[in-house]
């Protein structure tokens, strides 16, 4: 495993981030924790999740599932560098939600409380809250700083704008600000190369891009469905929209003897600004499948061969739009 900066902190994690969504919805407990054990195995020491996860089966379901990992000892705890979000309606009531500072304290003893730690090493905004001022946000985030519960905060789905107001905010009350912003960010989709991206780098956030693979579409999704492997919905309905693009993606990824997943994880780690992305394995078996694309080197044909495949926005705004 490789490890890098998160960000401009000193805080080292692995070039993959263990996902955890489908903890409980999909994959069992004892199966989770046996992905948990697998990933630390292989030296993945960067875990997320988030309050709302569970979702029909009980939100908070996954971070009480890591909690109960935790639990089993080992120095699981020591050994994870644990990020969580929140924003989500935990309940229908009105202020267990969003980013008001009575939320964030509540939202953060509850997570606490549910994965049986002391301290989250990254607390993430899991979208941005346009009704509740920057000044209340950073405060209440650095009394969580001040005891101990969070050491670094993070945003998800923010526009570049958006990360500028936090940092601007962030530097106005001396506090270090974001250290990571999560994007969805693949081959397929690639809007934050805009304004996310270069916002990112110029303030020192790490990326974290979630939808590494487009739900399954840039994951040889056709050779699957040649072999009756069946996919969801909307994954069906993106390759329908994508089909031409995803058959010369999958002729490239032959011709170059790799794997399509590995592919798509390989070129989101070659691209600068990119700390790590998100894989969410539901069984041993496929986290085994994604740690191959760590030692996949695309060199500058292959890198240029993917973008015409898979067009960008044409670079950095402005000049991707105008001059």
């Amino acid at each position: 495993m490789e490890y890098t900066h998160l960000g401009r902190t000193g805080l080292e994690v692995s070039r993959f981030c263990l996902g955890t969504m489908n903890f409980g919805p999909q994959t069992p407990e004892p199966e989770s924790h046996a992905v948990m054990d697998h990933a630390l195995e292989a030296g993945i020491n960067f875990f997320d999740t988030a309050n709302v996860y569970g979702w029909e089966i009980g939100r908070g379901t996954t971070e009480t599932i890591i909690g109960n990992w935790f639990a089993k000892g080992g120095a699981r705890r020591d050994k994870v560098v644990l990020a969580t979000k929140l924003y989500g309606s935990m309940t229908e009531w009105p202020n267990d939600t969003f980013l008001s500072a009575r939320n964030i304290r509540r939202a953060c003893d509850a997570s606490l409380q549910r994965m049986q730690t002391d301290w989250i090493d990254l607390y993430q905004m899991h979208h941005i809250d346009r009704s509740t001022p920057w000044e209340e946000i950073w405060e209440a985030f650095s009394i969580l700083r001040q005891q101990g519960k969070v050491l670094y905060f993070g945003s998800s789905n923010f526009a570049g704008w958006h990360l500028v107001q936090a940092q601007e905010a962030a530097r106005r009350l001396g506090m270090l600000g974001l250290a990571s912003e999560q994007s969805i960010y693949n081959l397929a989709v690639r809007t934050i190369e805009l304004e996310v991206l270069p916002a990112a780098r110029e303030y020192g956030i790490g990326v974290i891009p979630w939808s590494p693979l487009f739900g399954g579409v840039l994951g040889g999704i056709l050779q699957k469905t040649e072999e009756g492997r069946a996919s969801g919905e909307r994954t069906q309905e993106r390759l329908t929209q994508h089909r031409p693009q995803v058959q010369q993606y999958e002729d490239f990824c032959r011709d170059l003897g790799e794997h399509p997943a590995d592919v798509g994880l390989a070129w989101l780690l070659a691209q600068p600004g990119v700390t790590a992305p998100i894989i969410g394995p539901r069984t041993v078996a496929q986290l085994d499948g994604n740690l191959h694309a760590i030692d996949v080197r695309l060199d500058d044909d292959a890198l240029a061969a993917l973008s015409e495949i898979w067009p960008g926005p044409g670079g950095t705004a402005p000049e991707a739009y105008a001059w």
